[in-house]
């Protein structure tokens, strides 16, 4: 980057930073909440972009981290009684773990079939927990550390939270791509058989990944329901959460740092508008998002963001590689 560029880079993160310092003086709890929302599934969607914009793999499942990161959380602090805060790296590593033991499996699939593969394996663990009595089955369970605490209080740290995975999230996948390991998990996307050619290890790679993004997801998914005191199975494991993602990244753009930050923003805007103006909520609520994203597809294959890029040559978080200069 520029001197330019790393002094704009840190103009906007400090901007950032007291935004959301000052955020539970500004807004109300229904608002507050909103907002902590809106960051985790940034968070959520950059993961998810990682590996389908980075890596070249569709997970029609990663809703499996998400649960898993959650009733981890909910488990150990209950059992331990361990403050749920801290628990919340522990709930990414679990899910990461999780990852790494799954992916010699599912990566022996190839496309579609790595999809279904991984949305199968979720339907596992939904059933693993619906029926296991010491994770609620099917009627879910509370998270009795906050039975104490001051209710403001801990809403205030949860947003707090969910801002530093937000920002961990955008910063770590900006490294990640500019690093030696972004550049190999980009050849691997691009041409699997060129990228072994010249000595990319794919499957290492491809693993690395995998883990990143089941960590930040697995992070994401314990705050989400820490905030709510509460987790269910079907919620937790809902496959809804890969269809908002999906719907972020590929509006805003796929493999792009900015795509998901723009999707995000959209699609929360367009959820509050519909339920606003027009009531619609949950499953209509979806048909509406679904047919504006075909249409977007449609007028903008590369995404909200590749059409400013080609339209109007915005450059934003770039990562393209020059080459040596060979004088």
């Amino acid at each position: 980057m520029t001197p330019r560029a790393w002094s704009l880079s840190a103009g906007v993160l400090a901007l950032y930073a007291a935004a959301c310092a000052l955020a539970p003086l500004w807004l109300d709890p229904g608002l507050l909440r909103l907002a902590g929302e809106v960051l985790l599934m940034v968070a959520m969607a950059q993961m998810w972009n990682l590996l389908a914009g980075y890596t070249g793999l569709i997970s029609m499942g990663h809703q499996v981290f998400i649960g898993i990161g959650a009733y981890l959380l909910f488990y150990v602090s209950d059992r331990f009684d361990i403050h749920p805060f801290l628990l919340v790296p522990v709930a990414g590593g679990a899910a990461a773990l999780v990852a790494v033991a799954v992916a010699p499996l599912l990566f022996r699939l190839r496309d579609a079939y790595f999809s279904i593969g991984i949305w199968v394996f979720s339907e596992i663990v939904l059933a693993f927990a619906s029926k296991t009595r010491a994770l609620g089955a099917t009627s879910g369970v509370p998270l009795k550390a906050t039975r104490l605490v001051d209710v403001e209080h801990f809403a205030r740290n949860t947003f707090w939270i969910a801002a530093l995975l937000a920002a961990l999230a955008v910063a770590g996948v900006y490294a990640l791509m500019r690093s030696r390991l972004g550049l190999a998990l980009m050849t691997v996307r691009d041409n699997e058989l060129a990228a072994t050619s010249i000595g990319v290890d794919v499957g290492r790679n491809r693993r690395l990944a995998f883990a990143i993004s089941a960590f930040g997801c697995g992070a994401a998914g314990a705050t989400q329901y820490m905030a709510a005191m509460f987790v269910t199975p079907d919620a937790a494991f809902d496959v809804n959460w890969v269809v908002v993602m999906m719907f972020i990244v590929i509006i805003g753009g796929i493999g792009t740092i900015e795509g998901p930050l723009i999707g995000a923003l959209l699609y929360f805007g367009l959820r509050e508008f519909l339920a606003s103006w027009f009531s619609l909520s949950g499953s209509l609520n979806l048909v509406a998002t679904g047919a504006i994203a075909v249409f977007v597809m449609a007028v903008a294959p590369r995404g909200l963001w590749g059409w400013a890029r080609e339209r109007w040559g915005w450059q934003g978080l770039v990562l393209r590689r020059h080459p040596p200069s060979s004088t």
